[in-house]
């Protein structure tokens, strides 16, 4: 029997040395929810399958180098969401990413989490899975905002699903999740004109270097107008849930 009750306490010692952080999952998951986990609305924010986005990850590259460029248009939408909140983002290294939160509300009973992974950007899937794993969110409450270039500058397009289209942070999260249902909200950031003609995966080398550049003063207004539309849809979706938000925003 004492044998046994070694052996139980060592298989307990070495399950919790396997965990990256010490954090009691309860307390957490707890304040994550808001402290609503039995006042639940039944019908807001939620998608036909009844899903809730609980979770919005914003894609980009971190550092002031890249601020401002077609790739980290994804930062810079959940930095306009976030301001119109007032709220902050903070780093957390439990994920390596910055994290702010919408505190729910009296309609809308759980917190939006909004995080900006500091993976860069083909290394986004790994700060993204350790977060939810840890809350035990699945891929459809899950919501990602991003660049693409075969997109027109100012054109949004909202997928509950889908390819990574070429776009290696998406490619990076939807391998981590072992799925292409993961919601994605695109911005479109153009391609350059001898490029736009043909599949943006055959130009891997000249899009790396185009999406790391920034925007032209021509196309500022264009881009301002493009992240709040964005910001816009995100709150419209956090009420009326997914399905909705397509139909509505979705040229």
């Amino acid at each position: 029997m004492e044998e046994q009750a070694d052996h139980n306490q060592q298989k307990s010692s070495s399950t919790q040395e396997t965990l990256p952080f010490n954090i009691n999952r309860e307390s957490s998951r707890k304040k994550l929810d808001g402290d609503y986990e039995t006042k639940r609305s039944p019908t807001i924010g939620l998608d036909s399958l009844g899903t809730k986005i609980r979770l919005i990850v914003g894609l980009g590259n971190p550092g002031s180098e890249y601020d401002g460029t077609r790739h980290n248009i994804g930062f810079a939408v959940l930095d306009a969401l976030a301001k119109k909140h007032d709220i902050s983002f903070s780093f957390e290294s439990k994920w390596n990413a910055e994290v702010a939160k919408i505190p729910a509300t009296s309609e809308l009973h759980s917190d939006l989490v909004l995080m900006k992974p500091k993976t860069f950007m083909n290394l986004s899937g790994t700060a993204v899975a350790c977060y939810t794993r840890f809350f035990h969110l699945t891929p459809s409450q899950t919501l990602v905002v991003l660049d693409d270039v075969a997109l027109p500058l100012g054109r949004l397009r909202l997928r509950s699903s889908g390819s990574a289209g070429g776009q290696r942070g998406l490619e990076s999260i939807l391998t981590h999740f072992s799925t292409q249902e993961v919601p994605r909200l695109r911005l479109g950031v153009s391609a350059p004109e001898d490029l736009s003609k043909e599949a943006p995966e055959s130009h891997s080398k000249p899009l790396s270097n185009y999406v790391l550049s920034r925007f032209s003063k021509e196309e500022l207004l264009l881009v301002e107008a493009s992240i709040k539309r964005a910001v816009d849809a995100l709150e419209y979706l956090r009420q009326e849930g997914l399905d909705k938000t397509m139909n509505f925003y979705n040229p």
